[in-house]
Order: C-alpha cells, then sequence, then structure tokens
C-alpha cells in the first residue's frame, strides 16, 4: 500500500472535536488547506452494532483524502468488532484510537485518557486494530498521562503496538483544556520514536504553529478548537501567509453554509447557527446579527442575512 499522507512537510490536521468537525466543517478546512481529516470521536460499541446515525459520522466529502475515522473503546473484541465494520466501508484511509479524551463519560466507561492508566491494554488494543484492519494505517491520539506526565513510557508503548502516528495533545487528562499546554512533553515524545508525532493543544494562530512546529520538532500540526470560527487557520499555514482577506473569510464561511444545507438539509441551518456565532466575533453589529439568525427559520433568508452581513472589501 502506498503512503498517502505526505510527511515530506509539516502536516496540518484537522483535530476531531465532538459537535463541531462534521462532514460540512472537514470539507471546509480540507479545501482550505488542511493536509488531513479525521472524523469526530466514533464509540466502537456504536461502530460494532452498525448504528445508522453512527455509520452517517463515518461518511466523508469526496475531497477528503486522506480521511482516517477516529473510534475510542476500552474492550479489545468490541474494538475489533467495530474495525470489521469499517472494513467494509470505501474511502476511509486510516483507524485513529482516541486515547486522549477527558469527558468524565468517556473516561468512566474506560475508554479515551482512560488508557493512558493501562498501557498494556491500550496495546491490546492497537494490536487488534494494526490486526484486523485493512486500513493503510493506524494511528493514536494521546494526552501525556492522566495526572502524572508519562510522555516518554506512552509514546514507547504505542509505537510498539504499531502505530503509525501519534498525534499529542500536551497535557494531562487533569489539565483538560484549561492548564498550560506542555511543549517539552511533545519535544520529549518526538524524540523517542521513530514514527511521525503531530503536536497538539492551544494552537491557535498562524505564528503559533509556527513556533509550536520549530520548537517541537513535531512533524506537524493538529489544529481543533483553534479552528472554530476560523478555519482560514489552515489556508495561512498551507500558504505560508499569515494575512487572509475578507473575501476569503466571506468565501469560507459560504461554503461552509451551503456544505451544511446539502449534508443536512433544513436542519443544517439551525445547526449553522452556532457556527455563526464565531464566525461573527469581533464585527461591528454582531450582537444584532447573532439576535437576527436565532430567530431566522428559512434557508434562503439565512443565506442572504449572512451575505449581507459578512463584508468583502478590505
Amino acid at each position: 500500500m502506498s503512503n498517502i499522507i505526505n510527511f515530506s512537510k509539516p502536516l496540518v490536521v484537522l483535530a476531531p472535536l465532538a459537535g463541531y468537525t462534521d462532514l460540512p466543517f472537514r470539507n471546509v478546512a480540507k479545501k482550505f488547506g488542511a493536509d488531513l481529516t479525521i472524523s469526530e470521536m466514533i464509540s466502537s460499541n456504536a461502530l460494532a452494532y452498525a448504528n445508522e446515525k453512527t455509520l452517517k459520522m463515518t461518511e466523508k466529502s469526496p475531497n477528503e483524502t486522506p480521511y482516517i475515522v477516529q473510534i475510542s473503546g476500552s474492550k479489545v473484541d468490541m474494538i475489533r468488532m467495530a474495525v470489521e465494520k469499517l472494513n467494509e466501508l470505501d474511502g476511509i484511509d486510516g483507524i485513529d484510537l482516541n486515547c486522549g479524551c477527558p469527558a468524565p463519560k468517556v473516561f468512566h466507561h474506560g475508554s479515551g485518557s482512560n488508557l493512558l492508566g493501562d498501557l498494556p491494554r491500550l496495546q491490546a488494543i492497537l494490536w487488534t486494530i494494526k490486526k484486523y484492519s485493512t486500513k493503510r494505517y493506524t494511528t493514536v491520539k494521546i494526552r501525556i498521562g492522566i495526572t502524572d506526565k508519562i510522555p516518554y513510557d506512552i509514546a514507547r508503548a504505542v509505537e510498539d503496538a504499531g502505530a503509525d502516528m501519534i498525534s499529542v495533545h500536551g497535557r494531562t487528562k487533569a489539565g483538560a483544556y484549561k492548564s498550560e499546554v506542555d511543549y517539552d512533553a511533545i519535544k520529549i515524545i518526538k524524540d523517542a520514536v521513530k514514527v511521525p508525532v503531530i503536536a497538539n493543544g492551544d494552537i491557535k494562530s498562524y505564528q503559533k504553529a509556527k513556533d509550536v512546529l520549530a520548537y517541537t520538532g513535531a512533524d506537524g500540526v493538529m489544529i481543533g478548537r483553534g479552528a472554530v470560527g476560523s478555519p482560514w487557520i489552515f489556508h495561512q499555514i498551507s500558504t505560508g501567509n499569515e494575512f487572509v482577506s475578507n473575501q476569503i473569510k466571506k468565501q469560507i464561511i459560504k461554503e461552509h453554509y451551503e456544505s451544511m444545507i446539502n449534508h443536512y438539509g433544513y436542519h443544517g441551518m439551525v445547526m449553522f447557527r452556532k457556527h455563526l456565532h464565531t464566525y461573527s466575533k469581533g464585527y461591528d453589529g454582531a450582537s444584532e446579527f447573532r439576535q437576527m439568525i436565532n430567530f431566522t427559520s428559512d434557508i434562503d433568508e439565512m443565506r442572504k442575512i449572512i451575505n449581507s452581513f459578512f463584508p468583502e472589501d478590505e
């Protein structure tokens, strides 16, 4: 199988983000500069039993190659069933194991960042994916520990279990999304393994992405929350130009809206309100605009409001 992920230059990856990185958002991120997109986290249990809503979450946009589906789970047999289900689906280039989610309901099920406290179990799950998957890549997303930082131990464990790429969120589970990101820990992981390492955590600007790459020596950056409300960060990094015109911003917002309508129909308009709340931050008249869209229930009307609110000229 050929390598379809190109590591010859730093990789720019859209992080899986529950409730945000659905097909329409990934489509826009990919079109405007992301090298790799990853599905929202999908429960291996739900996948194993072919839940219809879950299968819809695995769908990809035509432009999403390479594309990886992220799964979570704590039981080897369920993981195997989920992998076998994914094997039946075309267009998926890899399976990513979530070992970083700090959400209590995920943690208490033994999934996500819980696996960092039981490295043999984490390895058994990764081996299972590697053994049964027919996809090109087996990747893993980790944090640097649960409460104590053990980046080296985690990195060696996941590499030994066959991971082809490691994405590192530079916080512990206890650090959630608030504590300072430990880029030194990402550097430790990069130095400890031979497989590509992707840096993640608080990368919210073009300059920060450059600084993190330079400091950690990572093979790429993964951006999640930093892309919400400003997916043009992928355009900035891919073009090497910090400046983004209003015209490009408006084009991205409009394309995101149309993608939501195409994928979800009427409900896509309702769902898009939360995106418009973040897109409109910092603009004159933003609060009136938000008020207006909250009460707009017509697809064409919403399109007109978006078109008239966001400027195109510099």
